[in-house]
C-alpha cells in the first residue's frame, strides 16, 4: 500500500492514492508525540490486512454523498445504479471511495491526485483531489468534469471519521433536520430537535444519529476539552451528515452539498443541492480542516 506524507511544522498527513485517495491520518504536531485530530487507520485496521475504505481517516465522495435509491430519472432519461456495498440495497457514496487515485503532483507539503472515470456509468467523469498543508490546516480540493454525453446532476463532499470522546462537543448550525425511515432514506424535513441542536457547542446524543442536516453556514467546530484540541471545519457546502452509532468510539461529520437521495428527491436534483454539470462542465468544492490547541 502505497503512503503519500504530507509534513509541516504543525501538521502530518498521510494520503493512500490507490485506496479511494484517501486520508491515513491527520496529526496534530509539536507535543511530544503526535496527537490523531481523526480517527487513524491503524487503529481500524488488523495486520496484514488490506485496509477497507471505511478504515480511512478521511475519503472522498463523489459523484454523489450517502445512499440513492438505486436509480433515478433526469432530462427524460431513466439511470440505474447497482448496489456497490455488501449488505446494502442501495449505491452509497458514489464509486471514487473505493477506486484507486493517480498521483499526478507531489511535495513536501501537498500532493495532487486524478481519477479517470470517462468509462463509468452513468456517471463518466475524471475527478482531482488536491491536498495542502498551510500552517494548522489541512485544505482539500475536490473537482469533478462531467466526460459524458449528456448533462447530469453531480455532487461532492467528504467523509471524515472522528475519534469519540465522553467530553467531545460539536457546534455547527443548521435550520433543519431530514428525518428517514428503516431504509436510511430521508422522509421529511423538521426543525432540528433540542437533542440534535448544534446551535452552540453541544455533545452528540446518547442515541444512534445518521441524519442529513440542512441550511449550514459552512462552518463547524468539534472540541476534546480532555486533549486540549480543537477542529474547525469549513466548506462551501449547506449541508451536512453527522453519523455517530450509539456506543461507539467514533462519530462522523460529513460536509456535503447536498441532501441524501437528492435526485429523487421532490423538487427536483438542483433544488436539494445537487449541480447539473453540462457536458464538459466542472464542479470544485474547498473544505479545509484547522487545528487548535486553545480551549472551548
Amino acid at each position: 500500500m502505497r503512503t503519500v506524507t504530507l509534513r509541516n511544522a504543525f501538521l502530518g498527513a498521510e494520503i493512500v492514492p490507490d485506496i479511494g485517495g484517501g486520508l491515513a491520518r491527520l496529526d496534530a504536531l509539536g507535543a511530544a508525540a503526535p496527537v490523531p485530530v481523526l480517527r487513524p487507520l491503524a487503529a481500524a485496521t488488523d495486520a496484514g490486512s488490506r485496509p477497507r475504505p471505511n478504515q480511512l481517516a478521511c475519503f472522498p465522495l463523489l459523484p454523489w454523498s450517502n445512499r440513492l435509491a438505486g436509480g433515478f430519472a433526469f432530462d427524460g432519461r431513466s439511470y440505474q445504479v447497482a448496489p456497490n456495498r455488501d449488505g446494502d440495497p442501495y449505491p452509497i457514496h458514489g464509486d471514487g471511495w473505493l477506486l484507486p487515485w493517480q498521483v499526478i503532483e507531489q511535495g513536501e507539503t501537498a500532493v495532487s491526485l486524478r481519477l479517470d472515470r470517462a468509462a463509468g456509468a452513468p456517471f463518466s467523469y475524471v475527478a482531482q483531489m488536491d491536498y495542502a498543508l498551510h500552517d494548522a490546516t489541512l485544505a482539500i480540493t475536490l473537482e469533478v468534469q462531467n466526460t459524458g454525453a449528456c448533462a447530469l446532476p453531480f455532487g461532492l463532499g467528504l467523509h471524515p471519521w472522528m475519534p469519540r470522546s465522553a467530553g467531545v462537543t460539536l457546534r455547527a448550525p443548521a435550520r433543519e433536520v431530514w428525518l428517514g425511515g428503516a431504509d436510511k432514506l430521508p422522509a421529511s424535513a423538521v426543525p432540528v430537535p433540542p437533542a440534535w441542536c448544534f446551535e452552540h457547542h453541544s455533545p452528540l446524543p446518547a442515541s444512534a444519529i445518521d441524519n442529513v442536516f440542512a441550511g449550514w453556514d459552512g462552518g463547524a467546530d468539534i472540541a476534546w476539552p480532555e486533549r486540549g484540541l480543537r477542529l474547525r471545519i469549513e466548506a462551501d457546502a449547506a449541508y451536512y451528515i453527522v453519523y455517530a452509532p450509539a456506543g461507539g468510539d467514533f462519530f462522523c461529520f460529513e460536509p456535503v452539498d447536498h441532501v441524501i437521495n437528492a435526485h429523487n428527491m421532490p423538487g427536483g436534483p438542483v433544488h436539494n443541492g445537487l449541480t447539473v454539470l453540462a457536458p464538459g462542465q466542472r464542479l470544485r468544492r474547498q473544505f479545509t480542516f484547522s487545528v487548535d490547541h486553545s480551549p472551548v
